[in-house]
């Protein structure tokens, strides 16, 4: 009983005396005021009547209102501590404070109150830490509430790993990984803020090895034997000719027989390259690690040995490095298209003239639209009126597919033009393969790493019109 008495006397009725204060009641306020409004928010969210998709009510409800009700909490500390330094200093603490007890009906009724408050308050700032951290794991905080991402999020949207969240690519899965990547994100969120952030935003090597997040999914000793790859393109005739190109891919890898063969097969073992560059472009060094356990050195020709710089394990991503968030150049991209029937092929000069207005020079995505759609309008009605007339709505469709290409690889707010994010999944668009495979890395031995094509692929029909092999696979054109 007597240590009872003394809890009461020695923190109740301090509390209580020195919570009377303005500042003390404020924080109680905003602390109770946002606490029903979370609460209210998960329990529509969670019924799923009348939620919003909307990406920034996912930062109001789950990073600003609990930081909210964390400040309302802090108010009333702050009170408290604030009143009572204040009597102290002017010598107005009383001696006794006022009799606090549980016989008195209205306190014991609020000190209910107070003790259901501390619970629920508990449960709802675990509830917004877990929800907050959460959120800013999902791909609606990460790509469409942050506009910096906006190239990133509309090339992942039409990516073959759409449905996979952010962070299962770009945060290792470990505690310090984790703190690692958060501690980055705020530095990011900081210059985002200050306006101070880079244009565009490149990788930089930042990307955790294949090792700690593809394998989940991915197999890399999977034997995958060789691929048939279709390609199709159109020439900047009149009738834009199509022709269709038929490519043997040997991808390999570990067949039954433990045997490596292909393109996964041959980079399978232990390869290391230094890069002069942050995207790994320029490659003047490569070691590799022989069976014996040997090391052979590659240099570019004219490279001056050592080569400086930092020696990467090369895996995966140094040639899948645009797995979710690829762009096109707009010769790919308009091809692809034309491909599936819009642009559509009928159309005269189609290829040629959207080729030119991709290639154009536009200030923002806004004017890309007015003017991709306008010029093209202008072009038929001007040069084929008569096409103009019979085909006007087919003139307009392939003006909305121009600008679907330019606005899914074309960003100028952020400095993202055409080539700005190289591919280096082989060789036709960017160097990829060629960084190595180029015939001019040697080693002292006088071997060099090598250039055959038909190491990695096999050309079966190259640019033929209607070739016949697709059509006796039974594939349309």
């Amino acid at each position: 009983m007597p240590s009872r008495n003394s809890f009461r006397e020695e923190w109740i009725r301090p509390i209580v005396f020195y919570g009377n204060n303005w500042l003390s009641l404020l924080g109680g306020a905003i602390t109770t005021a946002s606490a029903m409004v979370l609460v209210g928010f998960w329990v529509v969210g969670f019924f799923g009547h009348g939620a919003s998709k909307n990406p920034y009510l996912g930062i109001i409800f789950d990073l600003i209102l609990p930081g909210i009700f964390v400040v309302g909490l802090v108010l009333v500390l702050v009170g408290i501590l604030a009143r009572r330094s204040y009597l102290d200093a002017t010598n107005q603490v009383p001696s006794l404070f006022p009799e606090v007890s549980l016989k008195d009906p209205v306190f014991r009724h609020a000190l209910d109150v107070v003790v259901v408050a501390t619970f629920i308050n508990f449960i709802i700032v675990g509830t917004a830490a877990y929800r907050g951290v959460a959120y800013m794991d999902t791909v609606s905080f990460c790509g469409a509430s942050c506009h910096v991402m906006a190239p990133e999020h509309a090339s992942y949207r039409v990516s073959p790993h759409s449905n996979v969240a952010c962070t299962d690519c770009h945060v290792a899965p470990t505690a310090a990984a984790y703190v690692h990547a958060k501690v980055d994100g705020t530095v990011q969120l900081l210059m985002v803020v200050a306006e101070n952030y880079p244009r565009p935003i490149m990788a930089d090597n930042k990307i955790p090895a294949a090792s700690t997040t593809c394998v989940h999914c991915h197999s890399p000793g999977r034997f995958f034997g060789d691929k048939v790859v279709i390609t199709s393109s159109f020439a900047d005739d009149k009738s834009n000719t199509q022709t269709s190109s038929v490519t043997l891919m040997h991808v390999g890898g570990r067949d039954a027989f433990t045997h490596l063969s292909g393109i996964h097969g041959a980079h399978m073992g232990k390869i290391e390259y230094i890069a002069t560059d942050t995207t790994n472009q320029t490659i003047p060094w490569v070691g590799k690690t022989n069976d014996n356990g040997s090391v052979t050195e590659f240099f570019e020709s004219g490279a001056k040995s050592p080569v400086a710089g930092e020696k990467r394990l090369m895996d995966c991503i140094d040639c899948h490095i645009r797995a979710a968030h690829s762009f096109d150049t707009p010769e790919v991209a308009l091809n692809k298209d034309m491909a599936l029937g819009s642009p559509s092929a009928s159309l005269p000069f189609i290829h040629q003239e959207g080729l030119s207005l991709l290639r154009a020079s536009y200030k923002s995505q806004a004017e890309a639209q007015t003017r991709i759609a306008s010029g093209l309008v202008t072009f038929y009605r001007s040069q084929y009126p008569a096409i103009w007339d019979a085909q006007s709505p087919q003139v307009y469709a392939a003006a909305k597919a121009l600008i679907s290409i330019y606005d899914a690889n074309v960003f100028p707010s952020m400095k993202v033009t055409w080539g700005t994010h190289p591919n280096n999944i082989g060789h036709n668009t960017s160097p990829g393969c060629f960084r190595c495979h180029d015939g001019n890395h040697s080693a002292k031995d006088r071997s060099s790493i090598t250039n055959d094509c038909s190491v990695c692929h096999n050309l079966v029909v190259s640019d033929t019109t209607r070739p016949k092999l697709i059509t006796d696979m039974g594939m349309r054109q």
